[in-house]
């Protein structure tokens, strides 16, 4: 289940609210899988990834554009972000970023 705010799909599964940075963003932060909101804190507290902002900052860089949604997931036991933004040509390309470092993994068109 989807619920739609204006044009941002946030999903009821769980929020990662990284020291109100996404307050005042109109973005959602998604945590996927069994985690939640407590969890993601706990890892960002340790430095085991970077603030939504420096993510943001590095994808505004790479693919400029309205960033639609952001997801941080574990895949293969690392965390990754995988973040969506809408360009001015209407094109929605998804980027793939190391949760750890905020490297740039992988860009694609979705």
């Amino acid at each position: 289940m989807n619920i739609q705010t204006g044009f941002v799909r946030i999903r009821p599964t769980l929020l990662l609210l990284t020291v109100g940075i996404v307050a005042a963003l109109p973005v959602s932060v998604v945590l996927a899988g069994k985690s939640d909101h407590v969890e993601a804190r706990e890892l960002l507290r340790r430095g085991e990834i970077v603030p939504l902002a420096q993510v943001l900052e590095v994808v505004a860089h790479r693919v400029p554009g309205d960033v639609i949604e952001v997801e941080l997931e574990r895949d293969d036991g690392v965390w990754e972000y995988k973040v969506k933004v809408l360009t001015a040509t209407g094109r929605v390309r998804k980027l793939t970023l190391d949760a750890r470092n905020g490297a740039v993994l992988k860009i694609k068109d979705d």
